[in-house]
């Protein structure tokens, strides 16, 4: 059974930092594309970044571009989101999802599996 689980959110001040964890277990963590997404109360889902299965390619929203940093790490089955210069229009849950396919797509219906999520709340 696969699970996401994701960790490290939390109330910061604008311009501070966070950095969220996805714990990945029930799947060959190593062989697959992972993404970031997002969600403010009264809005869509929306796609923050994405990391290849090796860890060599990532994309981002453009509007976290330079501020957010997504890494890897294989052998612990993790990978993460560090998210620096955070703003209020960064306040959201979070949430973790695992892409089969490999593309590491900026479209949530292309993930297969998704985390509960984690709240990131930015105070101005």
């Amino acid at each position: 059974q696969v699970q996401l689980v994701e960790s490290g959110g939390g109330l910061v001040q604008a311009g501070g930092s966070l950095r969220l964890s996805c714990a990945a277990s029930g799947l060959t963590f190593s062989s697959y594309a992972m993404g970031w997404f997002r969600q403010a109360p009264g809005k869509e889902r929306e796609f923050v970044g994405a990391i290849s299965w090796s860890g060599d390619r990532t994309h981002y929203l453009d509007s976290v571009k330079g501020r957010f940093t997504i890494s890897r790490d294989n052998a612990k089955n993790t990978f993460y989101l560090q998210m620096n210069s955070l703003k209020p229009e960064d306040t959201a849950v979070y949430y973790c999802a695992v892409d089969y396919g490999g593309s590491a797509s900026v479209s949530s219906h292309e993930y297969d599996y998704w985390g509960q999520g984690t709240q990131v709340t930015v105070s101005s």
